[in-house]
């Protein structure tokens, strides 16, 4: 059974940062695409940035570009979402998801966990 596990939310600051943590069991690391989405009330779920667990390629969404960077740890089988210089509008639910074929549309990969809210305040 695919197991994706979120931590690291919190309330912070504009400016401020958080790093999120996904601990993830149940399939083969190597073999999936891991990301985040998120989700803020009244608006569409939107994919914020995903890793290939086999090539290590990173992808993001424009909106977080340059302020967030995703990474993993293979031997703990963990990804990590850096979330630096965070604005109000970065405020949401997000989400750890999983897939092993999807890569761009991150907000489609099939497997997701429960989520860690993430509020900044102004």
């Amino acid at each position: 059974e695919v197991q994706l596990v979120e931590s690291g939310g919190g309330l912070v600051r504009a400016g401020g940062s958080l790093r999120l943590s996904c601990a993830t069991s149940g399939f083969d690391f190597d073999d999936y695409n891991i990301g985040w989405v998120r989700q803020a009330p009244l608006k569409a779920r939107e994919g914020v940035s995903s890793i290939s667990m086999s090539r290590g390629a990173t992808h993001y969404a424009d909106s977080v570009r340059g302020r967030f960077t995703i990474s993993r740890d293979t031997s703990k089988r963990t990804v990590y979402l850096q979330m630096n210089d965070l604005k109000p509008e970065d405020t949401a639910v997000y989400y750890c998801a999983a897939d092993p074929f999807r890569w761009y549309n991150i907000h489609e990969y099939y497997y997701r966990g429960q989520g860690t809210r993430v509020t900044v305040s102004s």
